[in-house]
């Protein structure tokens, strides 16, 4: 791991075993963009990269006999006016009109280890893990300081970027865009992954080929969103899952977002990331700063699969602070699904005593438990006990379950309030909306303005007389809609900019304060299922719900997607009732049981309407889950096989990383009608290795299949008959395999 400094020619060279991220100072001060991948020697004509050839139309931005334009050139953090005119990574507006800037080089700091932002979400890295770089440039005319902070980590692939800027000024200026990250390609022969979708169907993939002009994903809905995710990557045309060269893009941020990839008519390729500058307009004044949230960039010459491996690294072992980062999951119930409001606190005790006999580790109480909340058009916001439905309140509720050797947790959706609540009427201030227009709902509900520190205050205050006086070791929080009507009571026009940004701010205050109070309480995050799934909320919650769709066969495609950048241990999974609540759909208990391994498992049901033969089946999955969450949620690394996408199957695999150990997965889409032969080829393993293979039923006992090489396993596959699947039920059928290394 190292950073070279060239002073002679001005160059920057970021390089560890894996990867090189090169960057020059021009002559005038501007900083160009000269490669980004797979490792390359250090040496001293990278400066040669650099070329200089007008072009028709082409603005000089230097005094002759200088030639350089900046239209022409891959720039690092590229300003509007001085004649690139591509997107910008920064734009100022002086009080006079004038949009014009330009940074240019002052100096720089190398340093070992890395600094967390002051404000927002960030990675953390010791000083044996990471080397940081920060290049300081300088408007002169306005005396604004523009610093970009890179970070290498030592065993990963990646290179973490942020900027920050700070007025030294005598004058105000507003800020309108700053994003965390700029890279520019010479060639367009790429093709996009991104993930897009909707509630009930987030995190879809999609890919196609680069064109030229711009096209991307984002999100001006106040979250990162069901519809998109703070994440793209740019992938050759020969790249697959095990092979082929990836880069991949992921904003450290739960708000809005642009994630972006701009195409010249000279095949420049620019990818931009951060805070989408729609709606967003920051009163710099003089002596203040802004800092923007991380960008990850992580390169991959190994396939998807290997860009995923160091997403996954990298979020396990360097974002959440949180004592449950790096620990087993909890096999929860929770009770939202099985009652949904309807429920009493003896039908709560029954629900937790079944839990607890198929062993079960915690039980979570959904939403309704609090104010007058006996549907979705009232109470929300009133964080106090409802004695009606709960006579022993919270804390005698959560002592008893914890006495039938249970962990208790509890449902919050602190940003939101209905009007038919007390906090309302008390404060109905306290709601974002223009005064002068219909204040939109949904969901019955509205939105807590989290740029007021009051409100903040308020809601922290409600949720700790609760908290501290119960057993609570789980808290899922929830956020079940987006902003409209964006818009901060009491504030003046100018500061209406800011609000977006503002608000998402107070949202990581609250998480920040709830989770150094309550140090033992692992919290997840959720908002209407996988809405705000992002990297940015896992530094508090490690662990989310992906999405409201319990549906075992739509699972396969989101947890796929999901895959891609966030690991197995942040998601939850979760067996659900049949027929589906979302889709009527009719899945194997098997199957449920299945996909669910792969995440933070737990159920959402009622245990107590299942027959004695499902109960026989939820014992095993629980025995399953106990004895091999460690390698499924902490230890192991893995690997997608199998598209549903593409296939309309599934196939995963997740390694432990001495390859001694594996769990991998097969699952059917529609059964087929007189089928060609079928073989599962796996990945990860060691060649060399002799695995026993076992198939597990939960139905009847395990059954060894046989011994085989890691390399017949991949190369060969195991057989998986036709018949078997269709004996399994045919449509949404699955096969669950474990792989332990013979003794030699």
């Amino acid at each position: 791991m190292f950073i070279y400094e060239h002073r002679d020619t001005g160059v920057f060279h970021l390089q560890n075993a894996f990867i090189s991220y090169i960057f020059k100072v021009m002559d005038g001060g501007a900083l160009e963009h000269l490669y980004y991948g797979k490792r390359v020697h250090d040496c001293d004509i990278f400066h040669l990269l650099h070329e200089e050839k007008m072009r028709s139309c082409g603005a000089v931005c230097l005094e002759e006999p200088s030639i350089q334009s900046l239209e022409f050139t891959p720039n690092e953090f590229p300003v509007y006016g001085t004649g690139d005119f591509k997107t910008p990574a920064i734009g100022i507006k002086r009080s006079n009109g004038s949009l014009v800037s330009s940074f240019v080089y002052d100096h720089h700091v190398v340093y070992d280890g890395k600094k967390e932002l002051e404000s927002l979400p960030s990675l953390y890295a010791t000083e044996d893990e990471a080397m940081s770089l920060e290049v300081v440039l300088k408007d002169s005319l306005l005396n604004l300081e523009l610093t970009l902070s890179y970070t290498i980590f030592k065993d990963l692939p990646v290179v973490v970027r942020s900027s920050r800027i700070v007025n030294h000024g005598v004058e105000d200026v507003c800020l309108d865009r700053l994003l965390s990250s700029s890279l520019d390609f010479k060639e367009s022969a790429f093709e996009m992954i991104d993930l897009v979708g909707a509630w009930g169907r987030e995190r879809y993939v999609e890919r196609f080929p680069l064109r030229t002009g711009i096209q991307g994903v984002q999100s001006l809905r106040g979250a990162s969103s069901a519809e998109a995710n703070p994440f793209m990557a740019l992938v050759r045309k020969e790249t697959t899952e095990s092979q082929g060269e990836a880069y991949g893009f992921n904003l450290v941020y739960s708000g809005n977002f642009l994630a972006q990839v701009e195409v010249s008519s000279f095949a420049l390729t620019r990818v931009s990331l951060g805070i989408h500058p729609e709606m967003f307009a920051w009163d710099l004044k003089a002596g203040s700063s802004f800092e923007s949230p991380e960008a990850v960039c992580v390169y991959s010459d190994c396939g998807l699969n290997g860009m995923s491996h160091a997403f996954h690294a990298l979020y396990k072992g360097h974002i959440s602070r949180s004592v449950w980062a790096n620990r087993e999951r909890p096999i929860l119930l929770n009770n939202w699904e099985g009652t949904e409001f309807d429920f009493t606190e003896e039908k709560i005790l029954a629900m937790a005593k079944k839990a607890s006999d198929v062993g079960a580790e915690l039980f979570v109480l959904d939403d309704g438990w609090f104010g007058v909340r006996n549907n979705d058009r009232a109470g929300l916001g009133d964080w106090f006990v409802n004695y009606d439905k709960l006579p022993s309140g919270i804390d005698g509720l959560s002592k008893k379950i914890e006495a039938m050797g249970l962990k208790f947790g509890l449902w919050i959706e602190p940003e939101m309030v209905n009007k038919d609540s007390d906090l309302y009427r008390s404060h109905p201030d306290y709601i974002v909306g223009d005064p002068e227009r219909f204040e939109s709902h949904s969901r019955h509900q509205h939105v807590l303005d989290f740029s007021k520190k009051e409100v903040v205050d308020c809601v922290y205050e409600m949720l700790i007389k609760v908290f501290d006086t119960a057993a609570i070791s789980y808290v899922k929080w929830d956020m079940n809609r987006y902003i409209t009507e964006p818009y901060s009571k009491g504030h003046d026009g100018k500061w209406q900019g800011e609000f977006m940004h503002r608000y998402m701010l107070g949202v990581y205050e609250l998480y920040e304060r709830l989770t150094k109070r309550y140090p033992h309480i692992l919290f997840e995050s959720c908002a209407s299922g996988g809405a705000r799934f992002d990297a940015g909320l896992l530094k508090y919650a490690p662990q989310a719900w992906t999405s409201d769709d319990t549906d075992a066969y739509e699972r396969t495609k989101i947890q796929y997607g999901t895959s891609l950048v966030y690991p197995v241990s942040m998601m939850s999974a979760h067996v659900s009732a049949v027929p589906n609540h979302q889709l009527n759909r009719m899945t194997p208990l098997v199957t449920r049981g299945n996909m669910a391994f792969f995440g933070a498992f737990g159920y959402e049901l009622d245990l107590n309407l299942l027959s004695e033969e499902e109960i026989s089946i939820v014992k095993k999955q629980i025995q399953f889950m106990k004895q091999y969450r460690s390698l499924i949620q902490l230890d192991g690394k893995f690997y997608r096989l199998l598209s549903p996408f593409e296939t309309g199957n599934l196939g995963q695999i997740v390694v432990s990383s001495d390859q001694k150990e594996a769990v991998c997965l097969y699952v059917q889409g529609l059964n087929t009608v007189n089928g060609s032969w079928l073989r599962f080829k796996l990945d990860g393993l060691d060649a060399d290795c002799l695995y026993k293979v076992t198939y597990h039923s939960f139905t009847k006992d395990e059954e060894v299949i046989g011994s085989f090489y890691g390399d017949y396993l991949m190369r060969i596959g195991l057989v998986i008959e036709r018949d078997d699947l269709t004996a399994l039920g045919g449509d949404f059928a699955s096969m669950l395999f474990t792989l332990k290394a013979e003794v030699a």
